[in-house]
């Protein structure tokens, strides 16, 4: 049986400009802090978490459970997606669907 997709609750926005985004979600949209670190900072929305991370910017990224993270990254990228952004260190997969979307595999 093939391994399937099932969906988190964390949307990941990168942005340069974190301290400004950091103030925006936290005091301009009264949302409240649910993780902090140095380099990012997880926002409790209700339906979902928002994590704002510090670094180059990129769309908002999706997250993705998997059993088998790289069975799974083999699956989609011979279906036409790419690796967007790969570190094992945290595990991070972010991947590029043909329609441009992109979503981070993570391990279940």
């Amino acid at each position: 049986m093939a391994d399937t997709l099932r969906s988190t609750r964390e949307v990941i926005l990168r942005t340069e400009a974190w301290d400004q985004a950091a103030s925006f979600y936290g005091s301009v949209l009264g949302l409240p802090v649910s993780y902090r670190s140095d380099h990012m900072i997880g926002f409790e929305t209700g339906s979902f978490c928002l994590y704002v991370e510090r670094g180059e910017p990129h769309p908002p990224v999706f997250e993705f459970l998997v059993d088998d993270l790289a069975a799974m990254r083999e699956r989609l990228v011979a279906a036409g997606c790419t690796v967007a952004e790969e570190d094992a260190s945290l595990p991070r997969c972010y991947i590029r669907d043909p329609y441009g979307f992109v979503f981070n595999l993570h391990i279940r």
